[in-house]
């Protein structure tokens, strides 16, 4: 609200002519801006300097300014006040009824322009009031700006075919690219990192120009040509009739979360040791080899896979050096598979898995056990020690095996067991009625 008689207006009036200022304050009284009588917050000075020096000292609300003074003329007064008291009201008071001069008055930074002997008490009492909200609006702007520039997350104004008409400083460190290189130009096509589809940008645009908040996240290009992850919200900005004039995009980097939460979930699918995929991974790669081959009618393998003589290394060279050859035994399996599709896992001590998730027949698993045995029974080389070992390795088939997870991992252990009855360093497949007797 603007102030009133129980709120007074403290007015610094500039003027060097005696005369028009007893007229300039009778109008401040007749339009309400004082009580009756009460000249003290209506102060008058001669000149410039004294108007900058009365204003910094008494910090008016409201400044009318004669653009003709003794010590300064023209637009270079309004500029030199501007300066002294950037968040006061400055209303421009001249004997020139000139438009041109009266607009760049205003574009040097004041607020209204009233020409002497034109204007009656009402009118300056408007125009003072009207100055006053005009302030506090500019200022609550200034805020939102500040603000606005101060923010961590990116912040753009486009038009409605997204062409950026406003970006803070954030937008500018996210993206490499400063105000006056992105003003002007497509948001998108200035980004795109061409890893969304035509139809990512279709469900985007048919939310925001329903009037709906978009929010999801992209890959986007900086100017330097790498790739970032961003967050992304964009929000339509309408008028009263509820048309579409402006959208504000919202934009935060999270490049480091996503690397963070990649991190997080490679972790919790894989063995911290070897880096091989742990049974979490391999129940769910072998669940999905399954529903594929009951798809297409085929047949997979399981090998389950324990080593020979570790116990041994462990005990007399350390569990140092015993982690260093489980880390070149799962090099050395992974060298022993044939396919991408097909999975070494490490369930926990030394037992592996190796999931061969498409074979022909059960023979074309025993080519892979025959290179696996063969792999791990020449002497590893750890630091000064050379250490021989082997593996018992047990195989179950899909579907003669067993028909879910459990159950074929289930066979292939009992199969290996099988193996190390038979001597060890070999492979047997599971069998129903060893299973049996061993029973």
């Amino acid at each position: 609200m603007s102030k009133s008689i129980e709120q007074p207006i403290s007015i610094l009036v500039v003027e060097d002519d005696i005369g028009d200022l007893g007229l300039i304050r009778a109008s401040v009284r007749l339009a309400g801006l004082r009580p009756i009588g009460d000249e003290s917050a209506v102060v008058g000075v001669p000149t410039l300097a004294e108007g900058v020096a009365a204003a910094a000292r008494s910090k008016p609300d409201v400044v009318l300014l004669d653009l003709s003074l003794p010590d300064s003329a023209g637009l270079a007064t309004v500029q030199a006040m501007r300066s002294a008291i950037p968040d006061v009201p400055i209303i421009v008071l001249t004997g020139q009824d000139d438009h041109q001069l009266a607009e760049s008055a205003l574009q040097a930074g004041a607020q209204d322009y009233l020409v002497k002997g034109q204007f009656q008490h009402d009118a300056l009492g408007r125009a003072v009031r009207h100055a006053l909200i005009r302030q506090r609006l500019e200022s609550r702007l200034r805020l939102f700006e500040a603000a606005l520039n101060s923010a961590a997350n990116g912040i753009v104004i486009t038009d409605v075919n997204a062409t950026i008409e406003w970006a803070n400083p954030a937008f500018a460190k996210m993206t490499g690219r400063s105000l006056s290189e992105a003003v002007g130009r497509s948001a998108g096509e200035m980004l795109n990192s061409g890893k969304q589809d035509a139809a990512f940008y279709q469900r985007m645009w048919a939310t925001i120009l329903a009037g709906q908040v978009w929010s999801g996240e992209l890959v986007n290009r900086r100017k330097d040509g790498s790739l970032y992850d961003e967050a992304l919200t964009i929000s339509p900005v309408t008028d009263v009739k509820g048309r579409i004039h402006h959208f504000v995009a919202i934009k935060q980097d999270i490049s480091e979360r996503k690397v963070t939460e990649e991190r997080v979930q490679h972790l919790a699918h894989h063995d911290q040791l070897t880096d091989l995929p742990n049974r979490v991974l391999l129940t769910d790669r072998l669940a999905q080899a399954l529903a594929q081959a009951r798809r297409d009618r085929g047949t997979l393998a399981l090998m389950f896979l324990d080593l020979d003589k570790f116990k041994p290394v462990n005990d007399t060279l350390g569990h140092d050096i015993g982690d260093l050859l489980l880390k070149e035994v799962a090099l050395r399996l992974q060298s022993c598979v044939p396919r991408e599709s097909d999975t070494v896992s490490r369930l926990g001590g030394d037992e592996f898995v190796i999931l061969l998730a498409q074979i022909d027949k059960a023979v074309d698993a025993v080519v892979v056990a025959h290179k696996v045995l063969a792999a791990l029974d020449r002497p590893f080389n750890i630091g000064p020690h050379a250490i021989s070992i082997s593996a018992s390795l047990g195989i179950a088939v899909y579907p003669q095996h067993g028909e879910d997870v459990n159950r074929l991992l289930k066979n292939a252990d009992t199969a290996m067991y099988h193996a190390k009855k038979a001597g060890r360093n070999c492979y047997r497949f599971f069998r129903a009625l060893a299973e049996k007797t061993d029973a």
